[in-house]
């Protein structure tokens, strides 16, 4: 026995063929942009607006607090220096035993504002120690933050291999360099 199917056969995909070649219609695209809002109406001028008064200086507004130079920051002997494994800034054991003292030392004397020096030795790119210093002096930083310092009570400030205190190729020597060292500021 044979189903007939006529009509429906040939419907179905003239359907889908007018679909197709229609399309879905299209939204206009729209931005993020966000209209401003509405203000009061205002009466349109009867006559031309008086010439502009003379511009009055702005407010005297406080000057956001300078950041000291680093010249300005002198060594503690209060504050430790730590030091750090080869193309590392993670924090070592003992080191945060240091930072530890440090932070009591930095709690009991608020009024001092500290600098961060991060310390590389002379292997690799001036490029390269100048941002290892940097994640060196953050990761201290960072540590300090975290035993309730100030973060607004700290600047970093990364010297690559540029201020070694050991100049020889030894081992001993490199690890001497690879260092971040704490000076203070008084407010």
């Amino acid at each position: 026995m044979v189903q007939r199917r006529g009509p429906a056969f040939l419907v179905v995909p003239l359907l889908l063929l007018t679909l197709f070649l229609a399309g879905c219609p299209k939204r206009p695209a729209t931005t993020g942009a966000v209209a401003p809002a509405p203000t009061a109406p205002t009466a349109a001028p009867a006559a031309p607006a008086p010439a502009p008064a003379p511009m009055q200086p702005a407010p005297a507004q406080p000057a956001p607090a300078a950041v000291p130079r680093p010249s300005e920051f002198a060594l503690n002997a209060n504050l430790k220096t730590i030091y750090f494994d080869f193309d590392k800034y993670d924090i070592r054991p003992n080191d945060a035993k240091v930072l530890d003292g440090n932070a009591v030392w930095l709690k009991s004397n608020g009024d001092n504002l500290l600098l961060i020096e991060g310390h590389c030795d002379e292997r690799g790119t001036n490029e390269y120690n100048l941002a290892l210093g940097e994640k060196r002096a953050k990761a201290a930083m960072n540590y300090l933050v975290a035993q309730g310092i100030q973060a607004s009570r700290i600047t970093i400030i990364s010297y690559g291999k540029e201020r070694p205190v050991c100049t020889e190729k030894t081992e001993d020597c490199w690890a001497k360099n690879r260092r971040d060292m704490f000076l203070t500021k008084g407010k």
